[in-house]
């Protein structure tokens, strides 16, 4: 989906998601239930520079980033949660 320059994805599942395979910013993951650990890659596989690791979130909430990713961006769920995340 495309609003106003910035994009989302849904995660809902335990994966490894492929969600942009450019550079891009990263804008914000909104967390609305039990998310396992959360970890993002300045990558197009789940390899290579990690932005960040989050621990298991069971509480809603939005982490924001605002940073660039120069590779792609890759995020793996360890767990079945719900996710959007916002970039660019």
């Amino acid at each position: 989906m495309f609003i106003d320059g910035h994009k989302y994805a849904r995660i809902s599942s335990a994966t490894t998601t492929v969600v942009k395979a450019e550079k891009g910013k990263l804008n914000l993951i909104a967390v609305s239930g039990n998310s396992g650990t959360i970890t993002i890659y300045d990558n197009t596989s789940a390899a290579g520079q990690i932005l960040a690791v989050i621990p298991a979130i069971t509480v809603p909430n939005s982490l924001y980033f605002e940073v660039a990713f120069l590779t792609g961006l890759t995020i793996v769920t360890s767990a079945n949660c719900e996710l959007i995340v916002s970039y660019q």
